[in-house]
């Protein structure tokens, strides 16, 4: 079974809008499709999180959740300061296969860049690894920003991803603005050559305050069939 993983540059770079856009890519394919969001924090046990909004943008798709934390940081750090155990590598990869076996497709969401720890000295990485490992394939998907600062953050991610011998289909740009300047308009160009797998998708800045129904016809436009 496939199981993509999204991960971003950094966060706040638009991860769970193109999670979303990927998700009602797949679901107007006629597939069956789930999300997996290993640890969400900054938010209570009532509110509605990521997984939420990918619901509410895509459309009918299941969404699993590891754990959520109260604290805006990284996994492992709002883990320690509400003094909560995360779950293991198994257990988490034990999730993803379950959900895996029970879908056409399935996306892995991950929480801030692909090296932050979401359990105990293991990152996404670790996960998509662990993963491939018990017999799906597995694919990145890295959402950069489309400004400056761009490139470095991107190729260092690509890079990680890759010294670990996972495939990158590509970068898609979390955000592009409706008037984008010099920088933006060359970083077309030059987030291929800097990363060497291909800009696979731009998402407009503000999708996520379209109706749903656009956001979904747009979809189709902004990512690819993975």
């Amino acid at each position: 079974m496939s199981v993509l993983f999204v991960t971003g540059t950094d966060t706040e770079v638009g991860k769970t809008v193109v999670t979303a856009a990927l998700a009602a890519v797949q679901l107007s394919l006629g597939r069956t499709v789930a999300v997996v969001k290993p640890a969400q924090t900054g938010i209570g046990p009532d509110e509605d999180g990521d997984l939420a909004e990918v619901r509410r943008l895509a459309g009918d798709v299941a969404t699993y959740e590891g754990v959520r934390l109260p604290d805006p940081l990284a996994p492992d750090t709002a883990a320690r300061v509400a003094g909560l155990e995360l779950p293991g590598l198994a257990e988490q990869r034990g999730l993803v296969d379950r959900v895996a076996a029970a879908h056409g497709v399935t996306l892995v969401e991950g929480a801030g860049g692909v090296l932050v720890n979401l359990g105990e000295n293991w990152n996404l990485i670790d996960l998509a690894d662990s993963v491939r490992y018990a017999g799906h394939q597995v694919v990145f998907v890295v959402v950069a920003r489309a400004g400056l600062g761009t490139l470095n953050h991107a190729a260092l991610t690509v890079q990680a991803i890759q010294a670990r011998a996972l495939e990158v289909a590509g970068v898609v740009v979390g955000a592009w603005p409706a008037e984008p300047g010099l920088a933006e308009e060359q970083n077309l160009l030059d987030l291929p050559r800097v990363t060497g797998v291909p800009l696979i998708g731009r998402v407009p800045e503000g999708a996520a305050a379209l109706p749903v129904r656009a956001f979904r016809r747009g979809a189709l436009d902004w990512v690819p069939d993975l």
